[in-house]
């Protein structure tokens, strides 16, 4: 199959002089991750959630508002694109030794589309994947915070980790997550609340218990990948804690889903 099969051809895109306030309406409003951005109906670059959250959270713009900063100064400018001719398999080995989350379709010089691991995602609802479970593919390396660490913390394994979703682990048991999402609509909140002058100190009294999502989802290490797939596609979570006996024992993701998906169409 060509990924012009898989791309998404409802494009929104926002200009790089526009605010950071702005690309996050268009984010909230449109429940994505990500924007193409560009300058004279050119792709210049691509803005994620977990890049706005690395921005807002840096202690040199810790007290600028979002409406007062630009696209083009959080936007990733080496665009990695792809012809909307190539098929699956390389596109999938593409984004996955990039380690990107979406890659723009061009057809020659114009941007005709864009995909995303959610979209891979979408391929792995059944057929073989019914017959592969989740301990085949989680990660046991996890890569968590407990409820009462600060948020400041929490952003730096985030951004360390180079990952947008940490489980909140409370002795070995599953209390919570939290995303790049919720860190971005964090460091917003917290700026719109609390006076500037006293911003720098107050945002290290913010824990993650404060912002976390409770009652999280989770699957065991015998979900079949078309279930997790599911999940996925049905709540927008690019995650999924594995449980056993109450323990957290690893997670799943939507680049191990990819992982697979590459191996499987090549």
């Amino acid at each position: 199959m060509q990924i012009k099969n898989l791309m998404s051809t409802a494009l929104i895109t926002i200009d790089k002089d526009q605010s950071l306030a702005d690309a996050l309406k268009l984010l909230r409003k449109n429940k994505i991750s990500r924007l193409p951005v560009l300058n004279n109906k050119e792709l210049v670059g691509i803005v994620s959630e977990r890049d706005i959250a690395k921005k807002l959270g840096s202690s040199k713009y810790e007290s600028m508002p979002a409406s007062r900063l630009h696209v083009s100064s959080v936007m990733v400018k080496d665009i990695i694109s792809v012809p909307q001719t190539m098929r699956l398999a390389e596109v999938a080995k593409i984004m996955l030794e990039n380690g990107i989350g979406s890659v723009p379709v061009m057809d020659e010089d114009k941007m005709v589309g864009i995909v995303s691991k959610a979209d891979f995602v979408t391929l792995a609802v059944d057929g073989e994947y019914d017959k592969i479970c989740t301990k085949e593919l989680m990660s046991k390396d996890i890569k968590s915070v407990s409820p009462s660490e600060r948020l400041v913390h929490a952003r730096r394994v985030s951004i360390d980790s180079k990952v947008g979703r940490l489980p909140v682990i409370d002795d070995e048991t599953l209390v919570g997550m939290i995303t790049s999402k919720d860190l971005m609509r964090a460091f917003i909140d917290f700026r719109k609340k609390v006076p500037e002058k006293y911003q720098k100190s107050q945002i290290k009294e913010v824990l993650v218990e404060d912002i976390m999502s409770t009652n999280p989802r989770f699957v065991t290490k015998d979900t079949c990948i078309s279930d997790v797939a599911r999940i996925m596609m049905e709540t927008g979570f690019n995650g999924l804690p594995v449980v056993e006996d109450d323990v957290v024992v690893g997670i799943v993701t939507q680049t191990d889903i990819l992982r697979l998906i590459a191996k499987l169409e090549a």
